[in-house]
């Protein structure tokens, strides 16, 4: 196994652990944008909503829906399940820490790899 694959297996049983925790805590959790076409990276890069070298590309990154009692819950929230996420591994990386064009992207959920977050 490749090192890249390896990130990405590791990524998936951190999200999965991750899973299991936001459900232990009451909350739901459904997915939100998992795998990125690069034109759709660029595409949204040039609107300014992300960046056009994206985890999500390489399948090292993943939004999630959090919700309680179907509705989708605030950032105070998401900012537990992103202390929850870095606390599994150094390389996980939670887009509510994020700055500039892309700050406050509290669904994103991803792992660091050749330089990125």
């Amino acid at each position: 196994m490749s090192a890249y694959t390896k990130e990405q297996s590791n990524f998936f049983f951190d999200l999965c652990k991750l899973g299991l925790w936001i459900q232990a805590q009451g909350y739901e959790v459904g997915e939100g944008e998992g795998w990125r076409p690069p034109w759709v990276a660029e595409v949204y890069a040039k609107q300014g909503k992300g960046s056009k070298m994206s985890l999500h590309i390489d399948r090292l990154a993943h939004d999630l829906i959090i919700r309680r009692d179907g509705v989708e819950v605030g950032p105070e929230d998401y900012k537990r399940a992103g202390a929850a996420w870095k606390a599994l591994n150094e390389k996980n990386s939670w887009g509510g820490d994020f700055t500039g064009t892309v700050a406050g992207d509290f669904q994103h959920f991803s792992r660091s790899y050749g330089g990125r977050k």
